[in-house]
């Protein structure tokens, strides 16, 4: 029986930067949610500077599709701007919220 698990270079890590009304509107929360449905796996924060930061690491299609869904954000959001850059963090077992940065 064939194995179906991703290998490491199935594997796609980003790092995200979101600008706009992405504060005070649900956006991390919903963020996890939507993550952990597409099995992603990081973390996402609050910036003191008013944007959100991730790190998400999870199948290449998934990573893709949250960075979609980044793009929109929960309806009370008004995303501007999401910069995407490679990340090399690694070591998560679930997506989650963590401290202000």
């Amino acid at each position: 029986m064939p194995n179906n698990l991703p290998t490491a270079a199935d594997i796609a890590r980003r790092r995200l930067t979101i600008s706009g009304k992405v504060q005070g509107v649900y956006y991390r929360a919903s963020m996890v949610e939507t993550a952990q449905r597409l099995g992603i796996v990081g973390w996402v924060c609050n910036c003191t500077d008013g944007s959100v930061e991730a790190v998400i690491a999870g199948e290449s299609a998934a990573v893709a599709a949250l960075i979609a869904w980044a793009r929109q954000g929960p309806p009370a959001a008004a995303v501007a701007h999401v910069r995407v850059e490679l990340s090399d963090e690694e070591g998560f077992d679930r997506f989650s919220v963590v401290d202000t940065r």
